[in-house]
């Protein structure tokens, strides 16, 4: 009969096939930690790990993954422009990104870069795996908190922004580089770009912050977790 047929050999047989991850962290620690978390709930998944941006992008280019699993502060190239280009060497494949910043410093930015999910350091092992077992579905994951921020930006329920979100993805890049105590000179070489455009960067973030002095950007910095 009809019903007996058997389905086409391109249906979609993912569930059968063990995920491949890899993992990006200059961390060794937490790489091999991480490791341990997804070889005990995959036991016969395939899993890279890679220590900065550079050797991340040059790996997406040989191995192509289930899931990236990715810190956002990777040494090699500024954070939204890693997940950027990351996103685009690898369409269709979710990217995790697991960071010690707080969510509402950098999720929404995240997600509008390309990630499907964002969870921060100190999440549960279960949670980690909760956010993996829901991207390798092919759907996104967000903590109940930014889902709750997505609906109300979305609804036009979102409070009153604050000074940070008011700063551009580059503004927020240079606020980072001068709470982490580098140069001008620094901060321009690893946005490739010259030191007049980080200086008109640096004078509109004291104009939108209300600041006068580099050691009051310094503070906002530490005080939201953006170094």
């Amino acid at each position: 009969s009809h019903r007996s047929r058997r389905p086409p050999v391109n249906s979609p047989r993912r569930m059968n096939t063990p995920p491949s991850f890899l993992i990006a962290d200059d961390h060794l620690v937490v790489r091999k930690g991480l490791t341990q978390i997804l070889r005990d709930e995959f036991p016969e998944s395939h899993i890279r790990e890679v220590a900065d941006a550079t050797e991340l992008l040059q790996t997406i280019r040989e191995f192509h993954p289930s899931l990236l699993i990715t810190d956002l502060n990777m040494p090699g190239k500024p954070p939204l422009e890693m997940i950027q280009q990351a996103r685009m060497l690898l369409p269709g494949v979710p990217i995790l990104v697991l960071s010690i910043h707080p969510e509402d410093v950098y999720a929404l930015r995240v997600l509008k870069a390309g990630a499907s999910g964002y969870l921060t350091k100190d999440s549960a092992s279960d949670e980690l795996i909760r956010a993996v077992r829901t991207l390798l579905k092919g759907k996104r994951f967000l903590s109940d908190n930014l889902a709750d921020r997505l609906a109300n930006k979305l609804g036009g329920n979102e409070p009153a922004e604050t000074p940070l979100h008011a700063l551009s993805d580059r503004e927020l890049e240079v606020l980072r580089g001068i709470g982490k105590g580098k140069s001008l000179k620094e901060i321009a070489s690893e946005l490739s770009v010259s030191i007049n455009t980080v200086s008109t960067y640096r004078a509109r973030l004291l104009e939108k912050l209300g600041f006068s002095s580099n050691a009051e950007l310094v503070r906002f910095s530490d005080e939201h977790g953006i170094g």
